[in-house]
């Protein structure tokens, strides 16, 4: 199982699913571009010193992620229909989270496998990236026992 990240706005963001990746020995992919320089002073604080344990990817593009992709693509969206406590998840699937401002445009919500969201009480909008990658991540890793 992986995690890739969109084109991210926040650097805390990005820092904070790499030390989640560390943690739980899942690669992070990163699809450029970035809203940051990746040795940003802002990354290196939310990744700690994790950053230096977690396995990341660096892809120049969306059609370089695509092309280098192995495994379903699952795409964490407001917009989607389904719940990702009903989704059953796969060891080999990638979890992709859009930018922080504007999600991800819809060439690539179309390329995706599947679409899951987080259920949330009515009149809210979204979770911060990484709390709602981490939600999703815990679910998937319970599911398919992939716990470290």
């Amino acid at each position: 199982m992986r995690i890739a990240l969109y084109q991210p706005d926040i650097p805390q963001n990005a820092g904070s699913l790499l030390r989640l990746g560390a943690c739980l020995g899942l690669a992070v992919d990163i699809i450029e571009p970035c809203g940051f320089l990746l040795d940003d002073r802002k990354l290196k604080r939310a990744g700690m010193d994790y950053i230096d344990l977690a396995e990341m990817t660096r892809h120049s593009s969306w059609s370089a992620f695509q092309a280098a992709r192995q495994g379903r693509l699952v795409l964490l969206s407001t917009k989607a229909e389904a719940s990702h406590l009903d989704f059953a998840f796969r060891p080999d699937d990638i979890l992709l989270l859009g930018r922080e401002s504007c999600g991800v445009p819809d060439d690539v919500h179309d390329a995706a496998d599947a679409r899951v969201r987080i259920p949330m009480k009515a009149g809210t909008r979204s979770l911060n990236l990484a709390m709602a990658a981490a939600l999703v991540v815990g679910e998937a890793l319970r599911q398919t026992q992939g716990f470290p």
